[in-house]
């Protein structure tokens, strides 16, 4: 049993590793401030976790170290921050202030209470300025939006306070990720959580472009298993999370529009500058957001190698596209009837 807290406790992914880490038996510690995390996603048919999470922030620091000088963690998992792009777009100070100040606050506490170990939930958004795939740990060119800046941004500080301290530092690197709990209530869900949504309210979903840019999707739950396997590492390392297939949205599209029932309904297509145009301030400041930032944003293509998590911790996804769209729908058509 491990003495193990995880940071974004209540959202999509962090409040399933913390489900299933209390199968495994480990003793738990989440935290979530609940800016995006939800308490829905803390109840399972098992266990509730509503009334053992922590309401706080990640950098009320004061209550950090009451914290850790209590409870003399031996794994962190910092899975909070602000992951939708446009809302770190909008809002670069806070996404900033979250995702890396937040993140050193961490690293320097883990440090300073000798921690065993810590896992970051970074992104595969590092790589959307890559060209060659598919994209390996090792190869990253500069990323251009604020969310994905922020991750590496992280990255390197968690490299930094390995490297001067010795802290056994992982860095996941997720793949478009779905499953049940996935968020598809908010301003701008992700494609799948939009989807579902919009054909659950009977409206017709809005793809942008033609809908044949391809993506690599990996299920929440081998996400998990991964995510425990890096338990063993004792080093500093960084780690892609995905299946290294691609799919395409209009394969998504026409997977999920048949399991509800919309096999007839056709998606409209629009252009792809107004991607985020639920966020109109981002077009109309002084300065707005570059027509062909939109266009390379909506049109990426992202397919991340799995090789390395295969050879240092014998992971594979075992989740077929077809099984885990199916659970995701049935799961969010229930969280939907109940909004």
């Amino acid at each position: 049993m491990s003495r193990i807290l995880i940071t974004g406790a209540a959202g999509f992914i962090g409040s399933q590793l913390a489900y299933r880490l209390w199968k495994n038996g480990d003793e738990l510690s989440l935290i979530d401030n609940f800016s995006y995390g939800s308490e829905d996603n803390l109840v399972f048919p098992e266990h509730d976790f509503r009334d053992e999470i922590y309401h706080n922030d990640i950098r009320d620091q004061d209550f950090l170290n009451s914290l850790f000088n209590n409870k003399h963690f031996d794994i962190v998992y910092h899975m909070a921050g602000i992951t939708p792009l446009p809302d770190c777009q909008n809002n670069p100070v806070e996404a900033v202030d979250v995702n890396v100040r937040g993140t050193v606050i961490i690293l320097d506490l883990v440090r300073k209470y000798g921690i065993k170990k810590l896992i970051f939930a970074s992104t595969s958004a590092v790589y959307e300025n890559n060209t060659d795939f598919p994209s390996i740990e090792n190869c990253v060119e500069k990323p251009s939006l604020v969310y994905p800046s922020t991750k590496y941004s992280s990255e390197q500080f968690c490299k930094a306070f390995s490297d001067a301290y010795s802290i056994p530092v992982v860095c996941l690197r997720f793949a478009n990720v779905y499953g049940p709990h996935i968020d598809c209530l908010r301003k701008q869900p992700p494609v799948m959580g939009y989807i579902i949504r919009e054909l659950y309210k009977g409206n017709i979903p809005v793809l942008h472009s033609t809908g044949e840019q391809k993506r690599d999707f990996v299920y929440v739950d081998d996400l998990i298993d991964l995510a425990i396997r890096v338990q063993k590492c004792n080093h500093f390392d960084v780690v892609n999370v995905s299946t290294g297939i691609t799919v395409s949205i209009n394969d998504i599209y026409k997977i999920i529009a048949d399991y509800m029932g919309n096999s007839n309904q056709k998606p409209r297509y629009e252009r792809t500058d107004h991607f985020w145009e639920n966020y109109p301030e981002l077009y109309s400041e002084p300065y707005p957001i570059s027509a062909k930032i939109m266009e390379h944003e909506v049109l990426k293509y992202t397919c991340l190698s799995n090789e390395h998590a295969f050879r240092e911790y014998g992971w594979r996804p075992q989740t077929s596209l077809e099984e885990g769209i199916k659970k995701t729908v049935e799961f969010s058509c229930e969280i939907l009837r109940k909004a």
